[in-house]
């Protein structure tokens, strides 16, 4: 297996159990202009499988995650990943209904790059996206990455 993610689209892994929402953020992520690829999982457990598997999927540039999943907290996730020196370089946005300063400050501790809280200021949460959009028109993954 080649380990050079060169010419691989650049996915974008929400992390989210509420249908709804999930629709509203993706709806918003298009209206930003960000025509990468999303992958949408329901639940920690898969979430887990997807980024520490043996999969050949493209590996997520940015991860949008929910910290209320039915079978595990998504700062479990967040302290894991970030853990990880392979995967801490990975940007995680949280978009949770949690605004308890503690667990706010807890989260960038930790790494998260953004902590935005539901029900999202999507014009706010638009523009963020637009910005993220001419930041992944430019990337490149460094040779070796994930």
């Amino acid at each position: 297996m080649n380990d050079s993610h060169e010419g691989r689209e650049v996915t974008i892994l929400m992390i989210e159990d509420d249908a709804g929402h999930a629709r509203l953020i993706e709806r918003n992520i298009r209206r930003a202009g960000v025509a990468n690829r999303i992958e949408h999982v329901t639940d920690g457990t898969t979430a887990m499988a997807r980024l520490f598997g043996d999969s050949d999927l493209t590996a997520p540039l940015l991860i949008l995650l929910d910290l209320n999943l039915p079978d595990m907290s998504g700062v479990a996730i967040l302290e894991r990943l970030k853990a990880d020196p392979s995967r801490k370089p990975i940007p995680i946005i949280v978009l949770t209904t949690t605004d308890d300063s503690q667990e706010i400050a807890r989260c960038y501790a930790l790494g998260a790059s953004v902590y935005i809280t539901k029900p999202v200021d999507y014009d706010a949460f638009a523009n963020a996206i637009r910005q993220l959009g001419l930041f992944l028109s430019v990337i490149r993954l460094p040779e070796g990455s994930l």
